[in-house]
């Protein structure tokens, strides 16, 4: 029986930051194939970096990320990783550019080889199915955060991507936006990394918990990713809880 490769996979991973003589990130390992993973640890601590390594945008000191067990090694071997990870950035004004809501979530699948019809009927299909029919024509810059976010996000589904990458989500969500995206990515069939400091968001949404701890990547053992109940009033903010 053949054992396929890994989905992703990060061998020896260091990195160091321009003008820092210690390393931010060192010897990371990581193998995923499946499942739902949140990501903490303290600002500064390397999170956004490992992300922006894993798709290219930065190039890691020593190490090899694989996707699929192939090797990426050139800028070449990043754009094509591109197109089957989808990386949901923090900040949805710096993924948003054009100027309705349809051309930006019908650039990915253009850029993937479709045609313009194609594009749309995927986009809208897109959009229906964040519930965000009505959207097309809205324009982006005028949107709320929330609704911002969720077209984000669209314009990474749009290309059906194999794994996704999200850089706090939730941050700065209004309570019924949080709610609508943990049903959405409850909903989704893709495997995901969430970066976030929301616990409560992470045990909605993943089934393992990772750290940076250390300048490593370590899988949290001791204290599963768990849903519960809130009686007290602050329950729908970023918090954490005791032991």
């Amino acid at each position: 029986m053949t054992t396929l490769p890994p989905l992703l996979e990060l061998r020896n991973i260091s990195y160091s930051s321009p003008g820092q003589s210690s390393p931010l990130l060192e010897g990371v390992n990581f193998i995923l194939r499946e499942g739902r993973i949140g990501l903490i640890g303290p600002n500064g601590s390397g999170k956004t970096t490992l992300f922006q390594i894993i798709m290219g945008l930065l190039k890691a000191d020593a190490g090899e990320i694989l996707l699929q067990g192939k090797v990426m090694e050139q800028e070449k071997d990043f754009r094509k990783l591109r197109r089957k990870l989808g990386f949901l950035f923090q900040d949805s004004d710096d993924q948003l550019f054009s100027p309705t809501v349809l051309e930006d979530v019908a650039f990915g699948p253009l850029n993937l080889g479709a045609s313009p019809e194609e594009a749309q009927k995927i986009s809208i299909s897109t959009l229906e199915h964040l519930g965000l029919k009505g959207f097309e024509e809205r324009i982006t810059h005028r949107l709320s955060g929330g609704e911002k976010k969720l077209v984000a996000l669209a314009t990474i589904l749009s290309m059906q991507p194999k794994l996704l990458l999200l850089d706090e989500p939730s941050n700065n969500l209004d309570p019924t936006t949080r709610e609508r995206l943990i049903k959405i990515l409850r909903g989704l069939d893709q495997a995901h990394i969430i970066i976030s400091h929301d616990l409560d968001f992470l045990a909605s949404t993943c089934t393992q918990l990772y750290a940076i701890q250390d300048r490593q990547l370590v899988r949290c053992e001791d204290k599963q990713v768990h849903s519960h109940e809130h009686i007290h009033p602050y329950g729908d903010k970023p918090h954490q809880h005791g032991t």
